[in-house]
């Protein structure tokens, strides 16, 4: 079943078009993890956080990614990495127009 992974997380920037120059590779070694269907990059400057919403094939594709971008933020000095699993509702989804 679909998975969708919610994560969030304290980052100090740099946002916007910096953030998408900085982050390139990053998105580009994502878009290559097992599972891996999408993923829409988050950011608050205000707020100063940052994180995505990605769909995965499957909850262990999202779980294994999960751990693996924890263990990763952690290793650059984030704090704390909040993440959420969701499974997708496929029919409701359809119905609003989630791209499922």
């Amino acid at each position: 079943m679909k998975t969708l992974l919610q994560v969030d997380f304290p980052f100090t920037g740099p946002f916007g078009e910096e953030m998408a120059t900085a982050m390139k590779d990053l998105a580009e070694s994502i878009a290559q993890e097992p599972g891996f269907i999408w993923k829409v990059w988050t950011e608050n400057p205000e707020t100063q956080e940052a994180g995505g919403i990605y769909l995965f094939e499957d909850e262990a594709s999202a779980l294994a990614y999960l751990k693996k971008h924890t263990e990763r933020l952690k290793g650059f000095g984030v704090p704390v990495v909040n993440g959420k699993v969701f499974q997708v509702n496929e029919a409701l989804s359809a119905i609003d127009n989630g791209p499922v």
